[in-house]
């Protein structure tokens, strides 16, 4: 009999019928008795903790704060025997992952920012920023209307701009935000606006117009290559050589070279021409690839 089975027939023995007078019947669980069925294994408190550490990694402490809160929560509801059980195997599986102490760069940003763009995003209210150009240094106030964030080397609002000048979605960069001032304007979200979409555009976070990408790894690297999705939207060929071409459309020029120069003369950028112009000058042969 399998434990599903069992504990199904666990509810059923202690869920009590309920008169209708119709000839369905029907029956009510008692309060606690999911709880006490209830059971956590030591992959899923782990998976949980690795997931803590890596909003930690990311810069995103809020959201790290309330997964520790949720792991802590679930801990109360086991019985204490089997939290004593499952405590080393969940050590074991996190520096099995080795995500705890992984060092690195990471993004930072004030302290509160991200919450309380958060409840502003919620509560569709309109914030002003207090924000810090990252050309001239100087603190400029924006009136935004936050419709969500976008995630990666640097972390960045994604907001509708209010301004003569503006009146347009933009990013601003997290950690150029010094304060956030919430106000009781409320905004309505354009509905044909789409994160997804919006994030989809660009081969990072930075918007330009898409254009049409074509990249050729060598032979040796055809394989490594293989393993990552370098957007959405590709598509990979693998050549009678060996080679791997891969072709998608998106914006940010720049960031593909960034990304590209770690793969030094492994890779070939066939179009556009002026990404071939900004990677092959400096492409370097690295002892290992990415």
């Amino acid at each position: 009999m399998s434990l599903r089975y069992e504990k199904t027939e666990n509810i059923l023995q202690l869920a009590i019928e309920v008169p209708t007078g119709e000839k369905i019947k029907r029956w009510r669980i008692p309060p606690g008795v999911l709880d006490r069925l209830m059971t956590f294994e030591a992959d899923e408190i782990a998976d949980l903790e690795a997931a803590v550490a890596l909003m930690t990694q990311a810069g995103q402490d809020d959201r790290a704060r309330r997964l520790k809160g949720l792991a802590v929560k679930i801990r109360a509801l086991m019985p204490p025997n089997s939290a004593r059980r499952a405590e080393p195997d969940v050590e074991a599986l996190l520096q099995a992952e080795g995500l705890a102490m992984r060092p690195g760069p990471k993004p930072r940003a004030a302290t509160g920012v991200v919450e309380a763009l958060r409840h502003a995003v919620k509560a569709c209210r309109k914030v002003r920023l207090a924000y810090r150009n990252r050309r001239d240094g100087r603190v400029n106030e924006r009136l935004v209307h936050p419709y969500g964030f976008l995630f990666g080397h640097r972390n960045y609002l994604v907001a509708y701009h209010e301004h003569a000048k503006a009146n347009d979605v933009a990013l601003f960069s997290l950690p150029n935000v010094e304060q956030v001032t919430p106000t009781d304007e409320p905004f309505e979200r354009d509905p044909g606006f789409s994160l997804a979409d919006f994030a989809a555009r660009s081969f990072g976070v930075f918007q330009e117009e898409p254009f049409d990408v074509v990249w050729r790894f060598r032979p040796d690297a055809a394989a490594v290559a293989r393993a990552f999705e370098f957007h959405p939207t590709q598509t990979a060929t693998l050549e009678e050589d060996g080679a791997l071409t891969v072709r998608f459309s998106a914006g940010s020029d720049l960031e593909m070279a960034w990304h590209l120069y770690a793969w030094g003369d492994a890779v070939e950028v066939l179009a556009p021409r002026r990404l071939a112009d900004m990677v092959h000058p400096n492409r370097t042969k690295w002892p290992a690839l990415p």
